[in-house]
């Protein structure tokens, strides 16, 4: 493969698989070690193992950050602080994408950024859809009930009121309370239905940037 094939093939794409170049394009070694020789030539950069995007100069899409997360573990779905910054309910910006998946935990560190995965077991996997994040670029990514959810769950003694507090949460219309309720019912987890029972009083009320 030249790497005139390589663009036609991957051009429009924010991120691609080297499995997308295996079929039909010789074989697996010399796949590869074109890949390694684009990399060291500055024309790829190597996310991960088997994941790779355009380098600044040959790319036409600017890879989403969400996207880019949803490739480097397969499974997973952007949620916790990432997704909620995303949809503005807490005011902080998040220097790492924050993701969740029934995989194993890990932080992936690379030229795009840093991007941090938390197991969750598989009955927890709901709550999320295909979003799309830029335009013609898709994520999976936690609804901003769930993503809250998610926080709650993975962290120790967050289903207390000044936890929810400490979060500062805002923009309210983008969060519905009978949302977060049927998915802490659904959850079946008792930490997450207590904490949906106690968040709606700390809501803010119309007017009020933050709690």
């Amino acid at each position: 493969m030249n790497w005139e094939r390589l663009l036609t093939l991957v051009g429009n794409e924010p991120v691609f698989s080297s499995a997308l170049l295996l079929a039909g394009h010789g074989s697996a070694s010399q796949v590869h070690l074109q890949l390694t020789r684009w990399v060291k030539a500055g024309r790829l950069m190597q996310l991960r193992r088997g994941v790779y995007a355009l380098t600044p100069a040959w790319r036409k899409v600017e890879p989403h950050p969400f996207v880019v997360a949803n490739r480097l573990q397969r499974g997973s779905y952007v949620s916790l602080q990432a997704a909620m910054a995303f949809f503005g309910i807490i005011p902080e910006h998040v220097p790492a994408v924050t993701s969740v998946s029934p995989g194993r935990r890990e932080t992936v560190k690379n030229d795009l950024g840093s991007y941090q995965f938390n197991h969750i077991g598989k009955a927890m996997l709901f709550g999320y859809s295909r979003l799309e994040v830029a335009p013609q670029q898709f994520a999976f990514t936690a609804s901003p009930e769930k993503a809250l959810l998610d926080l709650v769950y993975l962290t120790p003694g967050a289903d207390s009121p000044d936890f929810i507090r400490e979060l500062r949460l805002q923009n309210t219309e983008a969060f519905e309370l009978s949302v977060l309720q049927e998915l802490a019912l659904k959850s079946g987890k008792p930490k997450l239905i207590r904490t949906a029972r106690l968040i709606g009083p700390l809501l803010p009320v119309e007017g009020e940037s933050s709690l």
